[in-house]
């Protein structure tokens, strides 16, 4: 038997326990408003956040689409292939995001580490099939998503891996100007969920095309929320239809599991052999596929109301915690977050809340920068005014107190 005495997995451990966190949360009901089993509590963390599941028509699709094709996808795209509800959906979300093609991944995150690995190494599958992609250089947003940084961590920072400041024009453009005459791929995002910014993408995008270099923004956040004229960030999302590339998560306003990455037919068709994540991974479900293609009809084409709607909660939301003298980020968007600094006070309060019988999740390194760590709000669909009034009430009390 191996020996774990040279490893620090005790010691570790130990330091999770004395946080206070013993392992995941459990519910026993669908994502949402309220999470738990025995003792509901208000949940501030869903990412499901517009509760779609909860109308009888989409869950009419995603069982009809269970019933038919089953929860397991059988194996990978490659060897296994895809059903109709995978084609359907990505047809449905390409020409949503006003390109060519789409092809359908696990989860984003699996997204995005397929789309770096594919313009990132040379592949050689046999003679006349071959990619050759050893001198691409890579440029991030310096907050761009765990994913991204994680799929890149072969490269040489200051070699093939460079950053700008966040959302800094100017910052991208000096870069794009020392690396120009290399094939360049730069990795912007759409909306930040921990400080909640927008990218101004119609800028960004326009840059890169100036510099000749390929643009891929993940709208892992953003799909299906923002776009139309008439919401905020509406010039931020024609730049994000003018990117080479965008990856959407269905996490959010979909509210199930899988990412797609759309872009010119060529290279998604390429993205088959390339990505990796598609030929050694199982993909999305045939459910999720059903389910991602009828929302994103619903919310884009026959009752965009819903988006609106909750457009509108969220800002009534965010003008109860500004009322309140809170310290939340400024830009307003679906991600709201209670700034507390310090990782070790920000998962003392996130307990405090507990006790309040209200779940708002601590974001902390790697997923906020060092000392930056927050509460993320996400407000649901679902949540009656009570239960956003008693957060307020339970912030200002715990501020109050000097928690933070």
């Amino acid at each position: 038997m191996t020996s774990l005495a040279g490893w620090n997995f005790t010691k570790f451990a130990e330091g999770i326990r004395a946080l206070g966190i013993s392992g995941p949360p459990v519910s026993g009901i669908l994502p949402g408003a309220q999470h738990g089993t025995d003792e509901l509590m208000t949940n501030f963390a869903s990412v499901n956040f517009l509760d779609l599941q909860r109308r009888e028509d989409v869950m009419d699709v995603l069982v009809d689409a269970t019933r038919q094709y089953g929860l397991g996808s059988g194996g990978s795209r490659i060897v296994q292939g895809v059903t109709p509800p995978h084609l359907d959906m990505e047809e449905t979300v390409a020409a949503y995001l006003g390109k060519e093609a789409a092809i359908s991944f696990a989860t984003g995150t699996v997204a995005n580490i397929g789309f770096i690995n594919a313009l990132a190494n040379t592949q050689s599958f046999m003679p006349g099939l071959a990619m050759v992609n050893r001198d691409t250089v890579f440029v991030y947003d310096r907050d761009a998503h765990w994913s991204l940084w994680k799929a890149a961590e072969g490269l040489k920072f200051g070699e093939r891996l460079f950053s700008f400041r966040h959302n800094d024009v100017e910052s991208l453009e000096e870069v794009l100007k020392e690396q120009q005459g290399k094939r360049v791929v730069v990795v912007l995002e759409s909306v930040f969920s921990i400080d909640g910014t927008v990218a101004p993408l119609h800028e960004m995008v326009e840059v890169c095309r100036r510099y000749g270099a390929l643009s891929f923004v993940d709208d892992a956040n953003g799909f299906l929320v923002y776009g139309p004229e008439h919401r905020k960030f509406a010039r931020e999302y024609e730049g994000l239809r003018q990117a080479d590339f965008v990856m959407v998560s269905m996490k959010k306003a979909v509210g199930l599991e899988g990412g797609l990455v759309a872009g010119p037919r060529d290279a998604i068709q390429a993205f088959e052999l390339l990505s990796g994540t598609g030929s050694f991974t199982a993909g999305m479900s045939a459910p999720a596929a059903a389910g991602t293609a009828y929302i994103t009809r619903l919310l884009s084409e026959k009752e965009p109301q819903i988006v609106d709607d909750y457009l509108e909660k969220v800002a009534n939301f965010r003008m109860k915690l500004l009322d309140a003298e809170l310290p939340i980020t400024e830009t307003e968007t679906c991600f709201s977050s209670v700034i507390i600094g310090d990782e070790r006070k920000c998962v003392e309060v996130y307990g405090a809340f507990l006790e309040h019988g209200i779940r708002v999740p601590p974001y902390l390194y790697p997923a906020a920068r060092r000392g930056q760590a927050v509460l993320r709000i996400i407000v649901n669909a679902a949540h009656t005014e009570e239960q956003m009034d008693h957060l307020v009430e339970v912030a200002t009390k715990l501020r109050a107190q000097g928690l933070f």
